[in-house]
């Protein structure tokens, strides 16, 4: 498992509070190098920390994206939050 980290430094918790994010809880999972949406979700759904996540009744938030074109092909991110 890996996360994204910010080149200051900043985790998930650093990115949403320089956004000013008023989060009470935020999730976050991140896959790249696979080659369809459902090879993604596959695999998060086989991650107990990724699935737990995707579960996570506590969440009332979504954010879903990707991006082409890095040296692992596409990057695809889902974000939870509770506000």
């Amino acid at each position: 498992m890996w996360w994204f980290v910010l080149a200051g430094g900043a985790g998930l918790w650093g990115r949403a509070a320089a956004a000013g994010a008023p989060y009470r809880g935020i999730g976050e999972n991140l896959a790249c190098g696979r080659g369809s949406p459902a090879e993604v979700v596959g695999g998060w759904m086989n991650s107990p920390g990724h699935r737990a996540n995707i579960l996570n009744s506590g969440f009332t938030d979504i954010g879903i994206g990707l991006a082409g074109g890095g040296r692992a092909g596409t990057y695809w991110m889902q974000l939870f939050d509770t506000v």
